[in-house]
Order: C-alpha cells, then sequence, then structure tokens
C-alpha cells in the first residue's frame, strides 16, 4: 500500500499545557483510520497539525510526499479537510457555497459544475442546495460541510465527527458513502461514537493526554477487553454449584462468574481463546443438556475507559 500520511513525533504546546505530546503514525492508501480519544485527548489538534491549521511545536508531517511546513499548498491540494462543526459562511447557499470553494481549488467552467454536482449528490444535499446555509439543520450543515471537503476528488480526507448530529439514516448514508471512497483514499476520522470502530475503520489509534495509547486493527482494540471470547452458558436440570464446579475444573478456564436471575455462568478463557467449541463438548460429554450457549465480543466501552483513563478511575 502507498504511504500517504506520515506523521512522526509531532508535538503541540501552549504555553505549559502539552495538548498533544509526541504523537506518531501513517495511514496508506486503503486505509481508514478511526481516530479515537476522549474530548481533550488532542484528537482536533493532531487533525489541525495535519492539515496546516495548526504549526507544531516539534515533529514532521507529510502527505503525500509534501511536508506540511515546506510545502503547505501542496499538501492542501492533496487533502480534503472537514472541520470541528464544520463552518461555513451563513449567508451562503450550499450551491454558492460550493461554487466558492471549487474556485479556491482552481476548478472552473463544466469541471466545477461537475465536481459541485458530484459532490452534492453524494453528500445528499441537492435538494437543499439553495437554502441560506443558516436555515439549514445542524445535519445538513454537516453535510454541506462534507460535500466541500470531498469536492476536489482528493487522495487522502480527515474528517473531524463526520457524523456527528446526524440522525440514524444520514449516519447510515454517510459512512456508506465514506466506504465507497475507502478504496483509493487514506483517511482518518476522529470519533467519539465507538460503533464506528467497526462500521467504517480498517485501523484504530486511540489518543489520551496527547499520547497515543494504542495503534491496531479493529479486532485487536476489541481483544483488548476482559469479555473478549468469554462464553454464556446454561445447562438444564442440575444444581448450579455443582456445574460451576465443573466449569471451574476446566483447564482452559480463568475464571466463572455467576449471570442474574439463574442464568447461568459467564466462563472467561485464559489468554482469551476460542473455547465455544471445546467447552460444549465437554458439557455433553457429560449427559447434560445445553439450554444456552454462545460466545461474546470485546466490550469496546470497556476497553476505551481502560485504555484512556487511569487504572483506578477505569474500574469506576
Amino acid at each position: 500500500m502507498t504511504l500517504r500520511i506520515e506523521i512522526d513525533d509531532i508535538a503541540k504546546h501552549f504555553g505549559a499545557i502539552k495538548a498533544v505530546d509526541g504523537v506518531s503514525f501513517s495511514v496508506s492508501k486503503g486505509e481508514v483510520l478511526g481516530f479515537l480519544g476522549p474530548n481533550g485527548a488532542g484528537k482536533s489538534t493532531t487533525m489541525k497539525m495535519i492539515t496546516g491549521f495548526l504549526t507544531p511545536t516539534r515533529g514532521t508531517v507529510r502527505v503525500c510526499g509534501h511536508d506540511v511546513l515546506q510545502d503547505p499548498i501542496s499538501v492542501k491540494a492533496n487533502l480534503g479537510y472537514l472541520p470541528e462543526g464544520a463552518p461555513a459562511y451563513a449567508d451562503m447557499t450550499p450551491d454558492g457555497f460550493l461554487k466558492f470553494i471549487a474556485e479556491i481549488r482552481g476548478l472552473s467552467g463544466a469541471a466545477k459544475r461537475r465536481a459541485i454536482d458530484e459532490s452534492a449528490d453524494r453528500a445528499r444535499i441537492t435538494t437543499v442546495m439553495h437554502q441560506p446555509i443558516e436555515t439549514l439543520s445542524k445535519g445538513y450543515k454537516r453535510r454541506v460541510g462534507l460535500a466541500q471537503s470531498i469536492l476536489h476528488n482528493p487522495p487522502v480526507l480527515i474528517l473531524d465527527e463526520p457524523t456527528d448530529g446526524l440522525d440514524p439514516n444520514q449516519k447510515h448514508e454517510v459512512r456508506t458513502l465514506i466506504n465507497e471512497m475507502a478504496d483509493d483514499k487514506a483517511i482518518i476520522i476522529s470519533t467519539h461514537i465507538l460503533e464506528e470502530v467497526h462500521a467504517l475503520c480498517t485501523r484504530n489509534v486511540v489518543i489520551a493526554n496527547g499520547k497515543v495509547k494504542f495503534d491496531g486493527t479493529p479486532l485487536e482494540l476489541e481483544a483488548k477487553s476482559r469479555y473478549f471470547n468469554a462464553v454464556c452458558v446454561n445447562v438444564a436440570n442440575i444444581e448450579q454449584s455443582q456445574f460451576e464446579a465443573f466449569l471451574t475444573s476446566l483447564s482452559y478456564v480463568s475464571q466463572v462468574e455467576k449471570l442474574d436471575n439463574n442464568a447461568g455462568f459467564r466462563v472467561y478463557p485464559k489468554s482469551g481463546q476460542q473455547v465455544t467449541a471445546q467447552l460444549s463438548e465437554n458439557i455433553r460429554e457429560n449427559g447434560w443438556e445445553i439450554d444456552a450457549l454462545y460466545a461474546e465480543h470485546g466490550r469496546l466501552d470497556e476497553v476505551f475507559r481502560s485504555i484512556t483513563l487511569p487504572a483506578s478511575e477505569a474500574k469506576n
């Protein structure tokens, strides 16, 4: 894959405040990187440094091989940016705003009109193109911002909370659009919506207190949960204490936890291994009838807390 975004040890200090403090990662063509972190973690500051809106205190950023400090015009030409809040001129219409952006991007004539029409159609704003932007809902304003970011079909997209303020149908449309564009672009999405980890992202970087705390695939992130591959199981016609003792005795089980309402037990495997089939076989060897048996996925909210909070707070 072709490297399109390269970030090496960037930092941004505001006096004594270290908003970003030594962040490094890269994004290749075909990757959708979910940039996760709590409010104030440094996500938006990092994205502003990538796009050239803020000058790093230290470190380097390259977009499609161009250094953001040495060649900022080429960097901006190669990326589309949806900033936090999707700012736009309130008295303009989406059509007028996109014409303005197209001219800034150097488009004219038929190419300008085609770019405007295509981006408006992809962002699903064709029905409001001639309304003042100040009269639009938050969701439509967000989509106008998305349309300007993809207007010139850039190889790199930087999207800060792209689904913020959208209803479920609009979120689905935006996610579909991002997935459609993913093959030939490098995309960074800042989000606090954990469901987007699986809906959109091929990789995730988690940041807290200005530092990278995790960099890996959605599955690797999910696997950090204590619930990853845990098995919930219940059997019929057996004393619960006897069944619990049996589960505890299994060599591949690290912990057994009783579920509420006598619904059976949650079995935690050692090292997060998959044990569903083996557990089912061991239960049937005893002649017991299984009422319920299913493996759990990791819980991303628990993982997020464990990564971004001090240990004493993450357990609360």
